[in-house]
């Protein structure tokens, strides 16, 4: 590896295509090779290159050409893991789109396996990563909000159910793993990344099964549909160790407008993500308050960037594997309490 460079190999067309043009784009990284099972998808995505990148049907092949210094996996959950796996014990760099794994247990694995093969790992997380979440997370730092006691997360589709890959909808994908996973992400990592305590949730599939919420302006046959073997809504509320709560939700239809949102409660200040704003109440005046992020910079633009620098200049990772891990931990808990109707505690 140059010292003012990394080669990177994008795995997986989908999500790995806005990471692979951030990271193509950056001064110091260049994308040298691509793989999927699809040459098509391939070659097409190589027209937003900046340069010749070689193609690979077989991931393991790809792990062991020695031109790759790191990959980025932008696969169905089901693969994150057993490509991770063969990324690190190449003594590759790793960066993993969301969520880490579809089963804690994997989960657990890869962070072993990344942690002692020694090298950069990391999380593509494009919700922690933008202006907006960045901000709220310093002014938390920075006690702008006082003690953080509550929040509320949530991310809702009032139609669209991405069945175009059935990994989305069999067992280890789902609505919270896809879309929930960024609405609880974000809010622990502004909160702080507190340690969860107990997780009560509930979870369904309420349209998925039944043909209907697909949306996107796509039709799928009773075929397609009768695989649903996930979630297509989740919520519960998760306790941490400091007496936090956190009220958490992820709907993939619903018959709901669609949002994206966080809240923050805090004894100095409150805040909310959509539209950016702080609020507060002194000696009985209230004030809302628009905030504007300091830094502006797109969010694969910033994970990309923090990436290399991880690697090139031995910066610590802000979204390491062990992030994942813990939120995976989470979804998992939550998931599984809405399977056996009571609350599950973490260890």
């Amino acid at each position: 590896m140059s010292k003012n460079c990394v080669n990177i190999a994008v795995v997986g067309m989908g999500i790995g295509r806005p990471n692979g043009v951030a990271l193509a784009n950056n001064e110091r990284g260049k994308v040298v090779a691509l793989c999927d099972l699809d040459q098509s998808r391939m070659e097409d995505f190589a027209k937003d290159l900046p340069d010749s990148v070689r193609y690979y049907t077989d991931y393991k092949e790809m792990c062991q050409d020695p031109d790759i210094d790191a990959v980025f996996v932008g696969t169905p959950n089901q693969w994150h893991v057993p490509i991770g796996l063969e990324v690190v014990k190449n003594g590759k760099h790793v960066m993993i789109t969301k969520p880490l794994a579809d089963s804690e247990s994997a989960a657990e694995e890869m962070v072993a396996a990344a942690n002692e093969a020694g090298v950069v790992n990391m999380m593509s997380l494009s919700t922690r990563f933008d202006d907006g979440c960045r901000h709220l997370g310093h002014l938390a730092r920075d006690g702008y909000f006082g003690e953080l006691y509550y929040a509320r997360s949530r991310s809702v589709r009032r139609n669209g159910i991405p069945a175009w890959n059935l990994g989305f909808i069999k067992k280890g994908g789902g609505a919270f793993r896809d879309m929930g996973v960024h609405a609880l992400d974000a809010v622990w990592w502004v909160l702080g990344t507190p340690k969860p305590v107990h997780v009560i949730g509930t979870a369904g599939a309420k349209f998925g099964p039944h043909g209907r919420g697909y949306g996107f302006g796509r039709e799928y046959t009773e075929d397609v549909f009768q695989q649903f073997e996930a979630d297509d809504y989740a919520g519960g509320f998760i306790t941490f160790e400091n007496g936090l709560g956190l009220q958490i939700e992820s709907f993939w239809a619903s018959h709901q407008p669609g949002e994206f949102q966080m809240e923050l409660f805090g004894t100095e200040a409150g805040a909310k993500l959509h539209p950016l704003m702080a609020y507060r109440c002194d000696d009985n005046q209230e004030e809302d308050i628009q905030l504007q992020p300091t830094e502006q910079m797109g969010s694969w633009d910033r994970i990309a960037d923090h990436f290399i620098n991880c690697i090139l200049d031995g910066v610590a990772c802000e979204a390491p594997l062990q992030h994942g891990l813990v939120v995976q931990k989470m979804m998992e808990g939550l998931l599984h309490s809405a399977e056996i109707g009571k609350p599950v505690s973490f260890e």
